[in-house]
């Protein structure tokens, strides 16, 4: 079967699922999903990409089920939204002849990316100047002693700026799929009510009770892991924003004081993205294969795993930066980092990107239902 019928297979049987759900309404009360299915009477492909979106895999509607395997009805929502859903972050992605490239074996291919840009900064650096490399540097500027400042730059801002050029062109794909006029992403209101289930995580509770892991009994494990992921990737983020502020504004020169807040914003961002992958690396493998898409986790480890080895290089930057081991680690660092920014239009990143999305357009949606 080609990728073209698999993603349409996917859509029928989710498209079967919702007319059997909408039928029965059981789940109304566990997510956004279902009140979001009631307002359809018909699902063609952009609602059900949408609605897999919307959906934050919780399990809890499969527990609930009465028509859930071995029924004959064969229901099994979280499974199939996550298929529809992993079809969706191919289907947007920009440029098109990207998609295959991670479609198998997305952790190999990720590890081999970073470790390739950290060997060639060893390399690169190793030629220069090995003393340099090998020695212990300390002070303002020691960063740039490894690897010149400028060249740090060119490189790092060029991968960033084209996977936000990627995200960006994927999530108009998707925006213009399901159907939502432009004005929404304008409405205060559907932007206000977006933002604060994107912030508490609101729908991964499961209807207040946490989500289906490796028992029936549900908790709230997966959520908290989540925002420490979430939170731990912002405050990073922060603190590269105002380590440039820094640089540029003030004239100082990287590494800082480790109570400077770049330092601190930094070191619990690292924090964060260490335990919040962990933990969900643990959930994900003892997490009830039926919930979700067993045939595509390639590139949801991949996501995992390489912010993991960011976060854990990052702080092993903080502590050695002063020894002779501390231009290894900054390469080893910069190479995790360049390999995250080059993987994140092409995985498991883009499941916050479109769900933030879905979010939005579900507030803009309950507006107008009630209104």
């Amino acid at each position: 079967m080609s990728a073209a019928e698999a993603r349409q297979a996917h859509l029928d049987e989710a498209g079967r699922l919702m007319t059997v759900c909408n039928s029965c309404r059981y789940c109304e009360g566990l997510c956004a999903v279902f009140p979001a299915m009631e307002m359809r009477r018909a699902f063609g492909s952009g609602d059900l990409t949408y609605l897999a979106n919307l959906c934050h895999n919780c399990g809890a509607c499969n527990s609930d089920c009465q028509f859930a395997p071995p029924h004959e009805f064969a229901v099994n929502v979280p499974k199939v939204l996550a298929e529809v859903r992993n079809d969706s972050y191919a289907r947007y992605v920009w440029p098109g002849f990207m998609a295959p490239l991670f479609a198998r074996n997305g952790l190999v291919v990720t590890l081999i990316a970073a470790l390739s840009v950290a060997a060639f900064l060893v390399g690169f650096a190793a030629l220069t100047d090995p003393a340099v490399l090998f020695g212990a540097q300390s002070g303002p500027g020691a960063f740039y002693r490894i690897l010149p400042h400028n060249a740090m730059v060119a490189i790092f801002g060029a991968a960033f700026l084209w996977s936000v050029l990627a995200v960006a062109m994927s999530c108009i794909r998707f925006w213009r799929d399901i159907g939502e006029p432009g004005s929404t992403l304008r409405d205060p209101q559907a932007l206000a009510g977006g933002a604060h289930d994107i912030a508490t995580l609101r729908y991964l509770d499961g209807g207040g009770m946490g989500c289906a892991n490796d028992a029936e009994v549900p908790d709230d494990t997966r959520r908290m892991y989540h925002h420490l992921t979430f939170y731990g990737f912002a405050l990073c983020f922060a603190a590269t924003v105002v380590g440039t502020l820094w640089h540029y504004l003030l004239g100082r020169d990287a590494p800082y004081p480790w109570w400077d807040l770049p330092v601190v914003l930094g070191t619990l961002g690292g924090i964060g993205i260490t335990v919040g992958p962990l933990g969900l690396l643990a959930a994900k493998l003892r997490r009830d294969p039926q919930l979700g898409d067993a045939s595509r986790k390639g590139m949801d480890v991949a996501f995992i795993v390489m912010l993991l080895l960011t976060g854990v290089t990052g702080l092993a930057l903080l502590v050695l930066r002063a020894t002779p081991l501390m231009g290894v680690t900054l390469a080893l660092h910069l190479g995790f980092v360049l390999g995250f920014f080059l993987t994140m239009p092409y995985g498991k990143f883009m499941h916050g990107i479109f769900r933030g999305l879905a979010l939005v357009r579900y507030a803009a949606e309950r507006k107008r239902h009630l209104s």
